[in-house]
């Protein structure tokens, strides 16, 4: 361990001593023999009694093996250069699996293959059909019984997910905390047409990638009272009091870079109860009571998103962002203390924390409880160092979707923090006062306390004022958040210089050489592999763009990769899809401003135009949905019914045959989406301009070589800006025209009425034409949204959204054209790797160096560039 301080500089601890050498990494060579090993000496078992599940185990034993003396190596060098360290809060990571993943930036995938090949023939040997049967056909065949991590939903997960694995392998010292879920949002059955929600175990065998670290445990208080008083030198102390208490247990998964040697750290915390059964319950025979306290305590971990419309919900999901906040200040602060316990001048030069979202932004008045209760430090100087060591990245443009919560609430689970931010509250608009002198309105509006009934506490405000950067993730949705009223316009001109913009990205790690091999090897065999690690390298396809047989090798991946997904709709849908139609993908959250319906009543309006003119001409397409709809909203549940029906409909008519299918695959999670992304060669992105902060999906679907259906909405329009308007199909209004329309008195009605063709669509939904006789109406409160406010401008847009699928129809008949546009697109996809993304956060906001890892005397290093 580090000593503790450097009396030259007070910002650097003093040089360890050297490291104690480590082990030799396990060659390649070892594998098969080590994943052997693991199935007998770690699992107990034998060829003849192992099941599937328990090769993977052993397989994932044997990769953390090597995972293990780098991710050592990689902390004490953060210890030994005494590095400035990147926290990453967030309430997700979707993660997915990491089996396939680790062996690709460990560069074992060949090794794997190896020692899968030597085990078969072993078991071939035994002449042992059950044995043979258990180990699979293919490697690939132990790799699916991985569960997905159900640490997250949507998005904002599989963003961070995207961000830990640049961050490894751009070298940077970091970590991510987060919470450890018994149970993720729901594991989504179709039944019926009808979304049901299951619980989604993925625990049920266990984790082989987590370490558990009993001794990383803290504790973290709710409920209670605040005591103030004057100690003997008359300084005010203050003791949160009389509180419920709960563990948090540290459980730790490695991030590996690329072919580096570093090796980075997600910690997820756990909740424990302080006592497993009470124990005087016990010796009275009061079994259920004993352990109930248990029971109680552990819930706060136990399930992702609790239903928050009870107010027993909203409770819990409170508990949960503070249970992690807390765990997580704690052991920084432990952390940092351990090398500069003196004072806390250094914090923000070597802690930089960034909440992903609002859920963390309760993290602030925590980390000013540490700081003023337990540190004994100044409200002055606690201060400066909260707003130095935290930025916040807001994901949403919808104010609806800005985290409050009421007074009451707070005050009863986190007294002292209420208390905090009154006080934050009062200094704040003291300065709102004196740099807008007179403007009590302006002062109403930026209060981190809005009035009303309930009384509010606004987080997003919190998390703004006590930032000293605040992001958007697109270009748009930055401008949009600093210019609208109703988000962040008067923090803006307040803090202009707080404000800044980091457009997503995802890594291509995942995204095209893990899910997409066929695309990867014929990109590399051209450009060779540079772009693994700098994806603006692609920019060398473009050259190849119109090379005939280029184009044929680019088409052939295609057609494996749909070939693919066919087989996975035959099997878990029981249909049968035409490979050589086009591809037509939504894939997200399922929701009214990503505008799934307009999506169906396109689908809806092609049908009726085969069924009138069959002899046509048509592009054949198979529209393909997926997505969750979060358990407690009504709309999105029933557009998930509508769609199913509207697919049962086409799908069961023999005159339509080919020319369309539609299907809605159950479930999607990270693993589904990389037989996705490879298979696409549309991707609706369709979202009403100004409602989508950003996207991800639509980088991965251009960087697998899909056209875009789209409008300017979110990082589309940076997509644009990188392949040219001419590489998409572009449509509807721009967010200025929406607003311009919502603001002159729009009216739905207006063009149900005019446009005869929209008009049938809608009836035919409204008169029970894709209902049974037993649920007439079923659809109608769509229908009620529809024609009423239609608060999403989907009949406004639905003509220029007609026009743009019907030139998409004429370019996909053009094999050679349609080829070249996805060429060009993945060729202008580098912008979007999470590399830049990463790079821009550690240079402009955290302001963090990388730290290479020296391992057994040798530093690899795969550095991406920001720039091509």
């Amino acid at each position: 361990m580090p000593s503790k301080t450097n009396t030259q500089d007070p910002c650097l601890s003093s040089p360890s001593e050297p490291a104690r050498p480590i082990a030799a990494a396990l060659e390649e060579k070892d594998f098969s023999q080590s994943w052997q090993d693991h199935l007998r000496y770690s699992l107990a078992k034998d060829e003849f009694s192992a099941t599937r599940i328990d090769w993977y185990v052993s397989l994932a034993l044997a990769i953390r093996d090597r995972l293990v003396n780098r991710w050592i190596r990689t902390q004490q060098t953060y210890y030994e250069k005494d590095a400035k360290r990147i926290y990453y809060l967030s309430m997700e990571f979707l993660i997915g699996r990491s089996l396939g993943n680790a062996l690709i930036n460990l560069g074992l995938s060949d090794a794997a293959q190896n020692a899968y090949a030597e085990i078969t023939k072993v078991l071939k040997k035994t002449k042992h059909a059950k044995a043979l049967e258990e180990f699979g056909k293919a490697l690939e065949d132990i790799e699916e019984k991985e569960p997905n991590a159900a640490l997250g939903n949507g998005g904002l997960g599989r963003l961070a997910a995207c961000f830990l694995d640049s961050m490894a392998t751009l070298e940077l010292p970091a970590y991510g905390y987060g919470i450890r879920y018994d149970f993720g949002i729901f594991f989504q059955k179709i039944q019926g047409g009808y979304q049901v929600e299951t619980p989604d175990n993925w625990l049920r065998y266990g984790n082989p990638w987590e370490l558990a670290r009993p001794e990383g445990i803290y504790r973290v208080q709710f409920y209670g009272h605040v005591h103030q008083y004057h100690d003997d030198k008359g300084i005010l102390k203050t003791d949160w009091v009389e509180t419920e208490q709960v563990m948090a247990m540290a459980y730790d998964t490695p991030v590996p870079g690329y072919q580096n040697n570093t090796v980075n750290n997600i910690r997820l915390w756990a909740a424990k109860a302080t006592r497993e059964f009470e124990f005087g319950y016990f010796n009275d025979g009061d079994y259920e009571k004993a352990v109930s306290n248990k029971v109680h305590t552990e819930i706060i971990s136990k399930v992702l998103y609790p239903n928050d419309s009870m107010s027993q919900g909203k409770e819990l999901r409170l508990k949960q962002e503070h249970f992690f906040v807390s765990a997580s200040l704690q052991d920084i602060v432990g952390r940092y203390k351990k090398t500069h316990d003196i004072n806390f001048d250094c914090f923000p030069d070597k802690v930089a924390i960034q909440l992903n979202d609002t859920h963390p932004a309760i993290a602030v008045a925590e980390l000013m409880r540490i700081l003023l209760d337990h540190e004994g430090l100044s409200w002055d100087k606690a201060w400066s160092i909260t707003v130095n060591t935290f930025a916040y990245t807001n994901h949403t443009v919808l104010p609806e979707a800005l985290e409050k919560w009421s007074v009451d609430l707070m005050g009863s689970v986190l007294p002292r923090h209420l208390q905090i931010i009154y006080e934050i509250n009062h200094r704040f608009l003291q300065l709102i006062r004196q740099v807008f002198p007179g403007d009590e309105q302006r002062v109403m509006r930026m209060s981190l306390i809005e009035e009303g009934s309930p009384k509010n506490v606004r987080m997003a405000f919190l998390a703004i004022v006590g930032s000293h950067s605040v992001n958007g993730v697109s270009e748009l949705h930055t401008e949009i958040i600093k210019s609208t009223p109703s988000l962040f316009k008067d923090f803006y001109e307040l803090w202009p210089e707080k404000f800044n913009a980091k457009t997503n990205g995802i890594t291509q790690r995942r995204w095209l050489l893990l899910c997409n091999p066929s695309l990867s090897k014929i990109i590399s065999d051209k450009i060779g592999s540079e772009w693994v690690t700098d994806l603006y390298k692609l920019r060398k396809l473009a050259k190849f763009a119109d090379d005939k047989d280029f184009q044929k090798l680019w088409q052939k991946a295609k057609r494996e990769s749909k070939q693919r997904l066919a087989d996975y709709i035959a099997k878990n849908n029981n249909l049968k899809v035409n490979v050589n139609s086009m591809f037509d993908f939504q894939v997200k959250r399922i929701h009214e401003y990503k505008r799934q319906l307009l999506n169906v009543l396109h689908v809806i309006w092609r049908y009726n135009q085969i069924k009138t003119n069959p002899s046509a001409n048509f592009a054949p397409r198979t529209v393909i949905f997926a997505g969750k709809a979060a358990p407690g909203y009504f709309i999105a549940k029933l557009l998930i019914k509508l769609i199913n029906n509207v697919a049962d409909v086409i799908n069961h008519d023999e005159q339509i045959g080919d020319k369309l299918k539609v299907v809605f695959l159950e479930n999607y999670s990270v693993s589904l989406a990389e037989i996705i992304m490879p298979a696409s060669d549309l991707s609706e992105q369709i979202s009403t301009a100004g409602t989508e902060a950003s996207g991800t999906g639509n980088m991965k679907f251009a960087l697998n070589g899909a056209l875009t259906i789209g409008t300017l909405d979110g990082a589309n329009i940076e997509i644009m800006e990188e392949v040219s308007a001419e590489n998409m199909f572009l449509f509807g209004l721009n967010a200025e025209q929406v607003l311009e329309l919502k603001n002159s008195g729009y009216s739905p009605r207006k063009y149900y009425e005019e446009d005869a063709a929209l008009k049938h669509v809608i009836d035919m939904i409204q008169n029970g034409y894709f209902c049974s006789p037993a649920e007439p109406g079923l659809f109608q409160p769509i229908i009620n949204n529809l024609l009423g406010e239609d608060k999403f401008l989907l009949l406004a847009d639905f003509r220029d959204y007609l026009r743009a699928q019907l030139e998409v129809d004429e370019t996909y008949k053009n094999k050679e054209a349609w080829t070249k546009k996805s060429i060009l697109n993945v060729a202008n996809m580098g912008r979007f790797s999470s590399d830049r993304t990463i790079q821009e956060y550690a240079e402009e906001i955290w302001s963090a160096k990388p730290v290479s890892i020296t391992f057994n005397g040798r530093s690899k290093k795969s550095k991406p560039k920001k720039n091509g």
